[in-house]
């Protein structure tokens, strides 16, 4: 992971290059597209084959068919740019991820988040870690409190989670931007993420990792662990996202 993580570091020292003048366009579906997003991703898809000879699959290229994807045993899942209004709001908000998937789980995942600069990663059977400079530090998702605090989307409110949060009971609720809300949780500064819109699979897969690692965990509304290139649609079921004893 070391290795990966000093990509993901760099990726993101060059997606900074652009953080004043973010050079915006425009993709089909009217999400919009920095200069950032697509240096990053070309950095990504160039380094990560040259530290394990897998497929990648990034937001930013994402139309290789399904055909082709099923038969991936093990591939790079990657967001070059994480929280895209994020970045072009300049709160600091946004990542770039990094995971490697196995099996259609992640084995481990690298979320950076440059303008913080502080990087996370982790997986299942591996453990988490965050870094704040030279400062490394073991993460573990904490026990349930009595008045948990829930992330939700700064960029995508819904009826739905409203919905959600009425039924939960005593919490309080905190806007976080992109896959930094799964660190959040990792790092026992949050409890809970219910995601009841909306993701694609390279917003979660390397956040998922990083949670999994720190004891947390990332479940479908049926109950089971959030899974990855199962079916043609890249988009995420619902899910909820805990720390090491919640939902």
């Amino acid at each position: 992971m070391a290795a990966v993580g000093e990509v993901v570091e760099e990726a993101g020292r060059r997606a900074m290059g652009f953080y004043a003048n973010p050079q915006i366009q425009y993709k089909p579906d009217d999400s919009p597209l920095t200069q950032a997003d697509l240096v990053s991703h070309a950095y990504l898809v160039e380094q990560l084959p040259q530290l394990g000879p897998w497929p990648v699959l990034s937001e930013e290229s994402a139309s290789i068919d399904w055909h082709t994807r099923r038969n991936w045993k093990r591939y790079w899942l990657i967001d070059p740019i994480d929280g895209t209004k994020e970045f072009i709001a300049e709160n600091g908000e946004f990542t770039v991820n990094v995971a490697l998937i196995e099996d259609g789980y992640p084995l481990f995942g690298v979320v950076g988040a440059p303008a913080m600069g502080t990087l996370y990663w982790g997986g299942r059977s591996l453990g988490a870690w965050r870094k704040q400079g030279d400062e490394v530090a073991t993460l573990r998702a904490r026990p349930k409190p009595e008045q948990p605090v829930v992330v939700c989307s700064r960029s995508h409110p819904s009826k739905a989670l409203a919905d959600y949060l009425d039924q939960l009971g005593a919490h309080r609720a905190v806007a976080v931007g992109s896959s930094l809300k799964l660190c959040r949780i990792a790092e026992g500064l949050a409890d809970l993420y219910p995601r009841l819109g909306p993701t694609s699979e390279w917003d979660i897969g390397a956040a998922q990792g990083v949670l999994e690692g720190a004891g947390g965990k990332v479940l479908t509304l049926d109950g089971e662990r959030l899974a990855y290139n199962q079916k043609a649609s890249i988009l995420n079921p619902h899910f909820i996202a805990s720390g090491s004893d919640i939902g």
